[in-house]
């Protein structure tokens, strides 16, 4: 069988694609594999922000159409990326071992959060983020940027930025871990649902191939995923409003810790829940949160 994995351009994306094709290679070698970069529009736009430009399919629906073509079968995304639904005929597999979720601070010259000078400028495009900072620190100014890892580090640095937010889990991947200042921990900032996770899209048929990644599963990380997909799913997240998930094991309980807002950023309200059931878990912090926060809005 003749594997052809699609997956974005940039550095990030091709590590996570070939971090994939090469763990299949070991334990399939039978099989032939090829990595397939394809352009979306998040990728092709770059000086709008996303909450400006809608669903988070924008990195991915081109990958999506290509694997209902059949041109390839298998699309690898960072699971954070993707909206709340696969489209009609594909389906995810099972999660792999997830990356670290958290958050993190590059910052030019302080030494932690509490440390940077007031008044500070830290970039970042997404509005989870920035909520959260200004709520930890409401002096910071925050500038918006977007794009690939090193374009967020050149932008730092030409913009004169103090710093920058990045997930853990790329830096990672990338090998770049040694330019973190400081690690955020879900206390201070809760991450964007499912960071850290890769997802691995196929269309609904393709069973053997379905075994094949399955093969692969991590139990924690498929039920951590599973609760914070379905908190995703409940407040209807998408770029345009702040929302987040983080959730762990806790003995014989899976523990959740979720922020959502206002699409204007005005209000963020978090809850941390423990419970059983994954799925059920997320829907009812989603339920919550919700509403809490049309409690505040009337």
């Amino acid at each position: 069988m003749k594997i052809r994995i699609g997956t974005r351009g940039s550095k990030l994306a091709m590590a996570q694609a070939q971090l994939v094709c090469e763990t299949l290679k070991q334990r399939f070698p039978e099989h032939t594999y090829e990595i397939v970069v394809i352009s979306t529009k998040g990728d092709r736009v770059q000086n709008v922000a996303l909450r400006e430009m809608g669903d988070k399919g924008i990195f991915v629906k081109e990958i999506e159409e290509e694997l209902l073509r059949g041109e390839i079968q298998l699309g690898v995304h960072s699971m954070k990326d993707m909206p709340s639904e696969c489209a009609d005929g594909l389906i995810f597999t099972k999660s792999w071992k997830r990356e670290d979720p958290r958050d993190v601070l590059i910052l030019k010259e302080a030494g932690s959060l509490d440390e940077l000078r007031e008044g500070a400028v830290i970039g970042t495009g997404s509005m989870r983020r920035e909520c959260q900072l200004k709520r930890i620190r409401p002096d910071i100014r925050i500038a918006g940027i977007r794009g690939n890892v090193d374009t967020r580090l050149r932008k730092m640095e030409e913009q004169k930025l103090d710093g920058i937010v990045l997930a853990a889990a790329g830096l990672k991947r990338l090998k770049m871990e040694h330019i973190i200042t400081e690690y955020l921990e879900p206390e201070q900032m809760v991450s964007a649902c499912a960071q850290g996770a890769l997802a691995l899209e196929i269309r609904e048929d393709s069973r053997a191939l379905h075994e094949m990644l399955d093969s692969f599963a991590d139990e924690e990380s498929q039920v951590c995923v599973e609760a914070e997909r379905a908190f995703l799913r409940a407040v209807g997240g998408g770029c345009h409003v702040p929302a987040g998930a983080n959730s762990r094991r806790c003995g014989s309980l899976l523990e959740l810790t979720a922020v959502f807002g206002t699409e204007d950023g005005s209000r963020l309200e978090r809850i941390t829940l423990k419970g059983t059931e994954a799925k059920e878990l997320g829907e009812k912090a989603a339920e919550i949160l919700k509403g809490r926060v049309a409690n505040k809005r009337n």
